[in-house]
């Protein structure tokens, strides 16, 4: 028997594992292959070996070696902080999972330029497909990628400058909707808390906003809107700026859910009867004891329909990653929102 071996700096090595069963890292290797030209004591030694040096094999260095794809996708987010993103991710990796590949998160922090970089480096590590949220309307390092066969497909925000499937959120409608709720319930001063201006689906938000108020002939405000907030801390903030007007908004709508929890810790803080509408339903919204009407939709639907589309995309790529994406024009799903009621 081979004498024992001082620990290791790093992770084992394929050679580590041969050298301690004394066989060629090629034997090793197809031993672990469960290839049937390695006598099956010898494959069990080297199994062993293996388990009792912790090695793990390097598949994705495999996969390229073979000339087959890494079997990974990259997901770029902006806001992992924000739950919606947790469930569009489960609702991506759902979908995908069946078809054998992984998913890699990143998340950008709402900076183009983190965005850049983040995809930059997923092409470089020979990722099968990119499903990206943007972070703002510049698109260019996405048709980059798209141009160098890597299928990309942009979620909560159209492509800008190229071709791309997307999944869309009813943005406009569900905003118009909410904010008429809160106009038939006889509310005329309706502040607005949203996203930067930047975000797509804030703009979109923002818009249906405004539709609601100029349908109901209730003139746009620009002292009751605040735009800018991610964090329900900046919106908690803005709220209360809106609440100290000589005029106060006497309902409140936020663009998403980090605005609409923000807000509500506003009017507790107040102590007013502030009526309080959101884009995004969130856990325990139920429970947080006053009226509240959120326009709603299916996040993991929206995520699974994301994943779809990449692996249509895909299809082909695992035996032969110089493929290009699957041909076909552009696709654009919209999910459908609906508002539900809250409190009494």
């Amino acid at each position: 028997m081979p004498e024992p071996r001082p620990p290791m700096d790093g992770p084992a090595t394929l050679r580590d594992v041969a050298e301690r069963v004394g066989v060629s890292a090629m034997t090793a290797s197809r031993a672990l292959r469960d290839d049937p030209r390695v006598l099956p004591a010898t494959r069990e030694r080297i199994r062993s070996a293996a388990a009792e040096l912790g090695y793990r094999p390097n598949e994705v260095a495999r996969s390229l070696r073979l000339g087959r794809g890494t079997g990974l996708v990259g997901l770029v987010v902006t806001n992992l902080a924000n739950p919606f993103y947790s469930r569009f991710a489960l609702g991506v990796d759902s979908v995908i999972a069946g078809d054998g590949f992984k998913t890699v998160i990143g998340n950008t922090g709402q900076d183009l330029d983190a965005e850049r970089e983040l995809v930059a480096d997923l092409v470089a590590r020979r990722v099968d497909g990119i499903i990206a949220v943007p972070a703002a309307a510049d698109h260019r390092h996405l048709a980059a990628a798209a141009a160098d066969g890597v299928p990309v497909v942009l979620a909560s925000r159209p492509p800008e400058g190229f071709d791309a499937d997307c999944v869309l959120v009813d943005d406009f409608g569900g905003a118009r909707a909410a904010t008429a709720r809160l106009i038939v319930r006889g509310h005329r001063r309706i502040g607005f808390l949203g996203s930067p201006p930047a975000v797509y689906t804030g703009t979109e938000r923002l818009r249906g906003y405004a539709a609601a108020l100029a349908a109901h002939r209730i003139p746009f405000d620009e002292h009751y809107v605040r735009q800018g907030q991610t964090e329900p801390r900046e919106a908690r903030r803005a709220a209360a700026e809106l609440l100290a007007l000589p005029e106060p908004p006497t309902a409140l709508f936020c663009s998403n859910n980090r605005n609409t929890i923000g807000a509500f810790r506003a009017l507790r803080a107040s102590g007013t009867d502030t009526a309080l509408a959101g884009f995004d339903d969130f856990e325990l919204a139920d429970a947080l004891g006053l009226p509240l009407t959120l326009v709603a939709y299916d996040s993991d639907e929206l995520g699974r329909a994301a994943g779809r589309l990449l692996a249509d995309r895909m299809q082909g790529r695992e035996s032969d990653p110089g493929r290009k994406p699957a041909p076909g024009p552009a696709r654009r799903i919209v999910t459908p929102t609906s508002l539900v009621e809250y409190g009494s």
